[in-house]
């Protein structure tokens, strides 16, 4: 309002200039209910079958968690990060997080080199990957089109916060046409087609999420297929892509190296794309809540000044990820990322061995199809077996119903655990199976 005639005090006025005045939409009262997510309710289903058998040993193959399935930060960089934060102080930090954690992102661990084109103002601290994605859907609306009501473009079957993340920010969101025989993975031609029922709809394409390792479906996709993809999004009218990368370091090969992603794409391109990625899943920290992006400076100047009025990241959880960055990534997850490359190769053996379909690439989760015991065991879909299993077999499973309807026949499997505990939780599973379609 500067430079603007003021009312007098006793006045009323609206916080901004009349022109900035949000117009009044009852779309909020038109939504659909946004449920909690479930998955944070499986291990209630086995607490219940501990209660019935003490003796018996119970196995979550539902998530990978750090410090609880899998091992979590090793205590080395949590004394690190312990020591970073009485260096640093309590006092606030910018919103975009610390200026040192910034330059452990752009130095320590993507490396970044001058071609790239990014550099510390291209880095923005989040509250784990939850947070980052929120951002950037956000981002995606306000900076792409610049309309509530548009559209972000997920696969078939997403991951849950791929799905509600944006519509709870006011977005809609459109399920990409996918074959299950191929992981419902995206085609140029599924990408196009549904931009083109997007624009059919009256609405515009805010931006495409790429994601791989794929969660829920383990699906992986090369490079080159994903620097493919996110052409044919922009080209069909898409304002941003954001690749989900939380996934690609837990890994028995190189992790993604950006510095070579970003050359196959323009100058113009990079100015419409995103990337997430953290130490929730690679370093086994769940509970200490770090993701970033890697953005235009334009979208993290975006992000900044909207979390200076929100959330901003804790610097301890910075800290986490600067001693790791700093010590050498790779070196700082090894005890981790060895015991899910370990339960890779058992579990991938097993199931090839009892000729079960599924999808195994690589992060840390097996999609498998249970179509068929469904039916012999009457059961309507895959939520109806999820309580089953952790309540009366002590083993939790992800129903795959829980991310798309189109993924009823299908669980997510876990094998964020150590190989004993994830052929023990096969073994189990397969047991139930059998029993359950007698």
């Amino acid at each position: 309002m500067s430079g603007q005639h003021l009312a007098d005090q006793d006045t009323p006025v609206f916080g901004v200039p009349l022109e900035n005045v949000i117009p009044v939409n009852d779309s909020p009262g038109r939504m659909a209910a946004i449920e909690p997510s479930r998955m944070f309710l499986i291990r209630a289903g086995l607490n219940a079958y501990q209660q019935k058998h003490p003796d018996s040993p119970m196995y979550d193959a539902s998530q990978g968690d750090g410090g609880a399935s899998l091992p979590g930060v090793p205590r080395a960089i949590l004394e690190r990060a312990h020591q970073l934060q009485l260096e640093q102080g309590t006092s606030y930090d910018m919103p975009y997080g610390a200026d040192r954690f910034r330059k452990a992102v752009v130095e320590s661990y993507w490396k970044f080199d001058s071609a790239s084109g990014l550099g510390p103002a291209n880095v923005l601290a989040a509250v784990g990957g939850r947070d980052a994605l929120v951002k950037a859907y956000e981002a995606m609306l306000h900076l792409g089109h610049g309309r509530l009501g548009d559209v972000i473009i997920a696969s078939r079957v997403p991951w849950i916060g791929h799905n509600w993340g944006p519509y709870g920010i006011g977005a809609n969101v459109a399920l990409a046409p996918g074959d299950p025989a191929e992981a419902w993975a995206y085609t140029p031609e599924a990408i196009r087609a549904t931009c083109e029922f997007v624009e059919d709809a009256g609405r515009k394409v805010a931006g495409v999420i790429i994601t791989s390792p794929d969660n829920p479906t383990g699906r992986t996709i090369t490079l080159e297929r994903q620097a493919a993809l996110a052409r044919v999004a922009l080209e069909a009218g898409a304002a941003f892509v954001v690749f989900d990368w939380m996934y690609h370091a837990v890994t028995d090969e190189q992790p993604n190296d950006l510095n070579q992603f970003i050359r196959l794409f323009s100058a113009e391109e990079r100015q419409r794309l995103i990337f997430m990625d953290g130490i929730t899943k690679s370093l086994g920290g769940s509970n200490i809540r770090n993701g970033h992006l890697i953005a235009p400076k334009a979208v993290v100047d975006f992000i900044a000044a909207r979390a200076s009025h929100a959330v901003i990241p804790s610097f301890h959880s910075q800290a986490v990820a600067i001693a790791a960055y700093e010590m050498g990534f790779q070196q700082a997850a090894q005890p981790l990322i060895s015991v899910i490359n370990a339960s890779r190769v058992a579990l991938k053996q097993a199931l090839d061995a009892r000729g079960w379909r599924h999808i195994l690439g690589k992060g840390y989760y097996a999609f498998i199809d249970v179509g068929d015991w469904l039916r012999r065991a009457g059961m309507a879909d895959s939520a109806a077996l999820g309580e089953t299993l952790a309540r009366d077999w002590g083993v939790a499973v992800v129903p795959g119903i829980y991310f798309s309807p189109y993924a009823s026949d299908w669980i997510r499997f876990s094998y964020a655990t150590p190989v004993e505990k994830t052929l023990g939780a096969l073994d189990r599973l397969a047991e139930a199976l059998d029993a359950l379609a007698r």
